[in-house]
């Protein structure tokens, strides 16, 4: 197996089990190493400390086995394996609920990789070159897991991929074809776009916060800002709200919600969809119109040379909400950049409800669920924040 050499002491943070090795951290290896590759890693002493893999960039070496255990062919089988046991153990899985996260990258020890379930679709996403050349061992492995009930695997990692890796991946399936996009979550219907839609498709991350958003709907006008498939909304649907208005700037997006929105409650008049874009609606909203404001915005920082002018919109946001939204009214607060921490997130929210001049409570500090683990050695897994409001 080709082989990289660690310089003195760098090997501090792989003996803590953080999953990821710096290019800065090496001072050797094969000349013959290749994007993508399975390669072991040495100390400056030549001991094995583990096994990953290699890839160009910062993040040199993604770590999948610690130690001197070589890599075998069970191997993603038994990933696999204990993380679907993860899932049974939290109770995901039941007639009400057959659409959840498999592998969380990171938080399942298999960085580079993202595996959502929808009924009996696998939708995988590879991060990595050297789980993009895995696909096939993964697909298969997860067709033989028991009880899964897994037929089709679609990849899906055109957008994931390092573009100078120069992989040219193609979407499609690897095993199984197309059979119907439509998977259950907490007892509610929803059609996923996996073929053309964002992500995998669905954003199975806000599965509990749009299960609290529901308890909090009952008599309330809700705004669902930045709607996308329309998650939120339709759990303010069930939970009595008197009326639901959904805002994505995207066409196919409220195409998605009012078709979801069918799906759970057909011939209902509370809801409204609106494609513009979300600043200029609620430039536009008459003070006091809502009382249930979600602003789940895509990620306004995707990477640390954005990260100030991310943070300006989420204040920007938070403030026009604030500015909005009726006495007594609550918000959920929302931000998916991996580059904004709780403590930045915060920030910017605590700063435009000062702007406001609105007194705010916090009743609820969200996150990302079960089901998207973090591995405690690698807190950047924690990338969903969230805050719920009540605004005086």
């Amino acid at each position: 197996m080709k082989k990289i050499f660690l310089k003195p002491k760098k090997e501090e943070s792989v003996l803590r089990h953080h999953p990821w090795i710096f290019s800065g951290a090496i001072s050797k290896m094969d000349k013959d190493i290749e994007e993508g590759d399975l390669v072991e890693v040495l100390d400056s002493f030549n001991n094995t400390i583990a096994h990953g893999h290699y890839q160009i960039g910062s993040i040199a070496v993604r770590i999948l086995e610690f130690g001197d255990n070589a890599i075998d062919e069970n191997f993603y089988k038994r990933r696999l394996e204990n993380a679907f046991k993860l899932r049974k153990s939290l109770n995901l899985i039941r007639p009400d609920n057959n659409c959840y996260r498999l592998v969380h990258g990171e938080g399942d020890f298999l960085p580079g990789l993202v595996i959502d379930i929808y009924s009996d679709t696998a939708v995988m996403q590879a991060h990595s070159p050297g789980m993009h050349f895995e696909r096939m061992k993964i697909a298969d492995a997860l067709t033989s897991l028991p009880d899964a009930g897994i037929r089709n695997v679609y990849y899906k990692s055109d957008t994931t991929l390092p573009y100078k890796a120069r992989l040219d991946p193609q979407n499609d399936y690897l095993t199984g074809k197309y059979d119907g996009a439509e998977a259950i979550e907490n007892g509610l219907l929803f059609n996923i776009d996996w073929l053309k839609g964002q992500k995998t498709g669905f954003f199975i991350d806000q599965r509990e916060n749009r299960k609290l958003l529901e308890k909090y709907a009952e008599g309330r006008n809700v705004l669902n800002m930045f709607c996308y498939t329309g998650g939120f909304s339709v759990y303010a649907m069930r939970g009595n709200a008197l009326t639901v208005d959904s805002v994505d700037s995207s066409t196919k997006a409220t195409a998605l919600t009012d078709a979801n929105i069918l799906l759970n409650f057909p011939g209902d008049t509370r809801h409204h969809t609106y494609s513009e874009d979300a600043f200029k609606f609620l430039d536009n909203v008459k003070k006091g119109s809502y009382d249930l404001i979600i602003l789940d915005p895509p990620a306004f920082a995707k990477h640390r040379s954005a990260l100030k002018n991310g943070l300006i919109g989420y204040r920007k946001l938070n403030l026009k909400a604030f500015e909005k939204i009726r006495p007594g009214g609550i918000i959920f607060t929302f931000s998916c950049s991996q580059v904004v921490t709780k403590e930045m997130f915060r920030l910017a929210v605590f700063t435009a409800a000062s702007q406001s001049g609105r007194k705010v409570r916090i009743l609820h500090q969200l996150t990302q669920p079960a089901d998207h683990p973090v591995d405690i050695s690698h807190p950047e897994g924690e990338y969903l924040k969230g805050l719920v409001l009540y605004v005086e």
